[in-house]
């Protein structure tokens, strides 16, 4: 084992509680309302709220002709406002029905983006594109050429489609109410390789929204005809009739083709709820997948009935694929038994590959191959061709540019993943063959063209790009020294591969893109603990870098907190690491209050458990609802420790004593290392972390007090699966009865605090799971507080919700944990 030593820091001129006498010492805590206080969001000290409220730095977006970097400013968080607007659950979709779109703005921070600027890689000039006053920005997506960029915008009744010109920054809207754009399903438009048309989804004429009866007409029924559908516990799917008419109502889309220049619409096909459209890389085709009635009610709208189908541009049907059956009744570790997975070959104009089960889609079945890829090219009016058989469960094809393919699969039993490369005349050849779990060995991914900047069609779109017998592949570069992200040049007649670039052990600094065709220059993101991470060209053979972007600090106060990757030994010899995070002006011998934050994981063998993961050189900031913000209140946290779970499909038959063995580990590094002492130690974590807290205070003495965030506590409410486990509740009912804390409620002694979002929409993890935990814990006379909070879901996301978590668990910690009498002998064990 090692120990990488404790880097001296300045001090930062942030004023901070002294960490000296830290034992002793009262934090300027927070004050949070009791139960019988009136409801009230609640602050930390100042000082936290100042670090939280730092802008974040920008996202970056490459344009496809690699001479544009987009970067993006958002708004750092939503409005508890916002999270209140209107929302419908349906399908295991939120919408808001004033907008037609998604309640939250899809996989952005705050309420969307407000600027944009276009930064030329060549000579870093900059152009600020104009848009809309107030704006919420979003899906910001390059023409194939670069030469405009497509942005919507949400107002509050209204999606619009905006066009910028990348030259000039001008920008226009080309959809206003009543003919908006429907976001319902997702990324609504997509632009053709002319790079003057893009399609969209539009909102159809359509009648008024239909209302639920004032009073019931009759029961609501759920039938089964005795055919077994096991399915997860999803959150919000459609219940009702009314909900099957709102789905259809808010969902139905009308397909449209914009041409930018002229600004003219022009109507494809009949609307319908579209699952997805795709076109094709030549243009000249849409590949559409439609819902189609009856909708399941227990599974999610990808699950429902589905058309797939081949559109001309003018909407007609060239080929009828697929009906698609509902995926109710796929066994729970298995696949639809038909075909599945339709997408277009990226090197060709129009031909479109499948995949079909060959083992009725049941890994139960034994035969001698799991799936078979299959290919019919545009006009579609002869038969499929088969393209390939897999032994194992078919994971990924993607072709080169001459047309050769990387084909890879995967098995569940033995968690292994294999790559081969198929020529049209020749036996398949095995390029890769390794361990999934086993980060050591992960060869990257190849380098596509970037033919798209995103948008429904895939990140890239294009094929991997291919020069003579060569190909590239980059990866994040995991090794006992933290990750060293590399890029490769991989020769795919020798299958020897040949390094030509990989991060120094002094940086992080990773492969972004290609700046050119031969792949002798290209786009890096570099960041040290120190750096700003800042992207810069480089070219291969040459240790100069050119930077592009010159992003500052966003939070110098955080550079003065200490950091240190750890690794030690669990008591059956299983190699575990943690990163330890120190406060600024840490003086080594100080003991310390101390949190654990981890999430505990399967790994199929102890060596993949053991394998490091992460870069002690990364560029750490803190933000949002992070447990790191401790640090400014004089804690050390040690952040993510290991918690692994081995054992393959059987892992979860020693769950607790693994996961007690892996905390009783932590805690005996931390106080090795004299940081912290066992009577000053807590534990917390989100979801499955939350799940882990109230486990290992059910089962253990090891932790003074624990912060357990939206977790799932019985396991009888999932009893289809959870996580990685894949038996059900009646094939391993006394797995499901050991590994929930429910169970165990009368064991915890130790102050927990629960927490949930009131909306929350991961599977599995309701609300019901804490608030009966809860009632269980106050039953038995447990000391527990529990938090509910309006509006959110699984991941919080309203400034006034997360700035209230963070007061909540300073207040609590502070009352358990830092200022805790010593444990006696008596009290700590069980």
């Amino acid at each position: 084992m090692f120990t990488r030593p404790i880097r001296a820091i300045a001090l930062s001129l942030l004023v901070l509680t002294p960490v000296l006498a830290l034992r002793q010492a009262q934090s300027v805590g927070a004050q949070v309302p009791s139960a019988s206080d009136a409801p009230k969001y609640a602050l930390p000290p100042q000082n936290i709220v100042d670090l939280f409220d730092a802008e974040f730095l920008p996202q970056t977006l490459l344009s496809p002709n690699r001479q544009v970097l987009a970067l993006t400013k958002a708004r750092s968080y939503s409005t508890i406002a916002e999270l209140s607007q209107p929302m419908l659950r349906l399908a295991r979709s939120r919408v808001n029905p004033k907008t037609n779109g998604p309640h939250r703005a899809s996989g952005l921070p705050g309420t969307g983006i407000y600027a944009i600027t276009l930064k030329k890689i060549a000579d870093g000039a900059e152009v600020n594109v104009a848009v809309p006053p107030q704006p919420r920005i979003s899906h910001v997506n390059f023409s194939p050429d670069g030469s405009r960029l497509a942005f919507l915008n949400t107002t509050e009744t209204v999606i619009e489609l905006w066009i910028a010109d990348p030259v000039t920054g001008r920008a226009r809207a080309f959809v206003t109410s009543p003919d908006r754009i429907n976001a319902t399903t997702g990324d609504p438009c997509d632009w053709l390789r002319d790079n003057v048309t893009i399609v969209c989804e539009l909102v159809p004429v359509r009648g008024p929204i239909p209302r639920a009866p004032a009073v019931p007409s009759g029961p609501n029924v759920h039938e089964s005809n005795g055919k077994p559908s096991p399915a997860p516990t999803y959150e919000d799917l459609l219940t009702s009739a009314h909900d099957d008419a709102l789905f259809d109502y808010y969902f139905t889309s009308q397909l449209a083709a914009l041409n930018t220049v002229s600004g003219e619409w022009t109507l494809i096909g009949r609307p319908a709820i579209f699952n997805n459209v795709t076109p094709s890389p030549s243009g000249q085709f849409l590949l559409v997948s439609k819902i189609k009635k009856p909708f399941s009610h227990i599974l999610p709208m990808n699950g429902f009935p589905q058309d797939v189908e081949i559109w001309t541009r003018a909407g007609g049907v060239s080929k009828k694929i697929a009906d698609l059956p509902s995926r109710e009744g796929t066994t729970l570790t298995g696949v639809e038994p038909g075909p599945r997975e339709y997408r277009w070959r990226a090197d060709q104009p129009a031909t479109i590959l499948w995949v079909e089960a060959l083992d009725g889609g049941d890994l139960k079945n034994r035969v001698p191959f799991r799936d078979k890829v299959v290919s019919l090219a545009a006009p579609f009016s002869g038969e499929p061709v088969e393209v390939a058989k897999t032994e194992w469960r078919y994971e990924s094809i993607a072709y080169t540019d001459t047309g050769i393919a990387l084909l890879s699969e995967n098995d569940r039993a033995s968690r292994r993943t294999r790559t081969w490369i198929l020529e049209p005349g020749a036996a398949p050849r095995k390029v890769w063959d390794r361990k999934e779990d086993a980060a050591y060995d992960n060869p990257g991914t190849p380098i596509v063209r970037r033919t798209t900047a995103g948008g429904r069609g895939g990140v890239g779109g294009g094929p991997i790009m291919q020069n003579g017998d060569y190909i590239y592949v980059a990866g994040e570069g995991a090794s006992a020294e933290g990750d060293r992200p590399f890029l490769d040049r991989l020769n795919i007649r020798t299958l020897k591969s040949e390094r030509i670039f990989r991060s120094s052990a002094e940086s992080l600094e990773s492969f972004v893109a290609p700046l050119n065709d031969e792949m002798t220059k290209f786009l890096t993101r570099y960041e040290t603990q120190k750096e700003t991470p800042n992207y810069f060209t480089r070219e291969v053979g040459s240790d100069a870098k050119r930077a592009v972007t010159q992003f500052k600090d966003p939070q110098p106060h955080v550079r003065d907190i200490l950091r240190q990757y750890v690794t030690y030994k669990r008591k059956d010899g299983v190699t575990l690491s943690g990163t330890l995070y120190l406060p600024p002006g840490y003086k080594q011998g100080t003991k310390l209050p101390l949190i654990m934050w981890a999430y505990p994981r399967e790994f199929g063998d102890a060596d993949s458990a053991g394998q490091v993961s992460g870069s002690p050189n990364q560029f750490t900031t803190i933000r949002g609802g992070s447990h790191l913000f401790l640090l400014l209140s004089g804690y050390a946290i040690f952040d993510n420790p290991t918690m692994p779970i081995i054992g393959g499909e059987t892992a979860n038959d020693t769950y607790v004593e693994q996961l007690v063995a892996s905390a009783q580990a932590a805690i005996d590094k931390v106080v090795e290392m004299g940081v912290a002492d066992r009577d000053h130690i807590g534990v917390g974590g989100h979801s499955y972390g939350g799940f882990m807290t109230a486990n290992l205070l059910a089962h253990s003495r090891l932790f003074r007090a624990g912060f357990a965030e939206s977790g799932a506590y019985n396991r009888s409410l999932t009893p289809w699966g959870f996580q990685n486990e894949r038996r059900s509740f009646w094939e391993a009912p006394e797995i499901y009865t050991k590994m929930s804390p429910f169970w165990f409620a009368n064991q915890i002694k130790d102050p927990i605090l629960l927490m949930h979002g009131e909306v929350d929409d991961n599977t599995g993890t309701f609300p019901i799971q804490s608030e009966r935990l809860f009632a269980a814990l106050k039953g038995h006379g447990a000391t527990v507080r529990y938090v509910t909070l309006p509006n959110e879901a699984h991941g919080y996301a309203a400034r006034e919700t997360l700035l209230h978590v963070l007061a909540e668990r300073l207040n609590w910690f502070d009352k358990y944990v830092k200022n805790a009498s010593p444990r006696g002998t008596t009290d700590a064990s069980r």
